[in-house]
């Protein structure tokens, strides 16, 4: 699955369009389903602009430079290792203290168990590590913690 239609969530109103044909459910329900699917990916959405939103600060205050030259650096090639220079470790600490931060956000929010979190945990400086050694091609948004 995936591809634009499904992410829109055209998958699922074709799926509810079906039920109603078939008197399954009732097009208000169908419309409360449509209404929670819509307001569920706008929070999720808000939390991960909120997650992006502080690791780019920690990255910025860590660097010590602005978003915007942080992004038009990025866009010119360079990696945030080649930005951060003999700030590289500092910021790979910085950024996983973050993201563990987040984690643990949500396992508070029932998101995550316990176990899921201590998982994911265990990944963290790899793939902040990763992440921060990652020269982004042309072709690719560049978002800083993403």
């Amino acid at each position: 699955m995936g591809g634009k239609g499904a992410k829109n969530g055209e998958g699922l109103t074709t799926l509810l369009s079906d039920l109603v044909s078939k008197g399954t459910i009732t097009q208000s329900q169908a419309d409360a389903i449509t209404k929670a699917a819509q307001d569920a990916r706008a929070a999720a959405k808000g939390v991960m602009d909120k997650n992006r939103e502080a690791i780019n600060s920690v990255i910025t205050s860590t660097l010590g430079i602005s978003l915007d030259s942080l992004k038009s650096r990025l866009i010119a090639g360079e990696s945030l290792a080649t930005i951060a220079g003999d700030k590289k470790a500092a910021l790979i600490t910085a950024i996983s203290a973050e993201i563990n931060k987040q984690i643990d956000a949500a396992v508070t929010a029932g998101k995550l168990t316990a176990a899921q979190a201590t998982a994911q945990k265990m990944k963290t400086t790899e793939r902040v590590t990763n992440m921060v050694e990652r020269i982004k091609s042309r072709g690719e948004k560049s978002k800083p913690g993403a």
